[in-house]
């Protein structure tokens, strides 16, 4: 069983520009994604503090219902630490990731993600510099390595 991580642009890529070729494949895999989970195949979803509260400030109510419903998908919650915010902490000054991003990285490794899958290759190129036990990748990179 592959535990995942999923950034939360992950849970509202479905709603981004479909003209883009890269949108659309990375809406795919990520539903891909979704529908395993709920099939129970192969892979566990993890659910953290921080989804919890950017879905609460999302201003787009079909957003939000969309990324709550998901939410049901994920078996593994975790919740703020102080272990958590210490270690986001240092991967803000390490590699000058944003706070949210921090955040979500310390709970991928704090639950011992196995992959921790993203959409922002900002924050993909961020996190990889810091040379961490967990594989950090695009989705539809997730799909080309199986």
């Amino acid at each position: 069983m592959t535990l995942l991580y999923l950034n939360y642009n992950c849970f509202q890529r479905s709603f981004d520009d479909p003209a883009q070729i890269r949108i659309q494949l990375e809406a795919v895999a990520c539903q891909e994604i979704f529908t395993r989970a709920e099939n129970d195949v192969d892979i566990q979803l993890v659910w953290s503090f921080m989804h919890q509260d950017e879905t609460i400030l999302c201003p787009f109510p079909d957003r939000k219902i969309e990324a709550f419903r998901l939410s049901r998908l994920c078996q593994q919650r975790v919740g703020p630490e102080r272990e958590i915010y210490d270690r986001a902490k240092q991967y803000q000054q390490r590699a000058h990731l944003s706070a949210k991003d921090a955040v979500h990285l310390a709970c991928a490794v704090h639950v011992q993600a196995d992959i921790l899958i993203t959409c922002d290759d900002r924050f993909l190129k961020q996190a990889k510099r810091l040379n961490l036990d967990i594989e950090i990748i695009n989705p539809v990179d997730y799909f080309r390595g199986e």
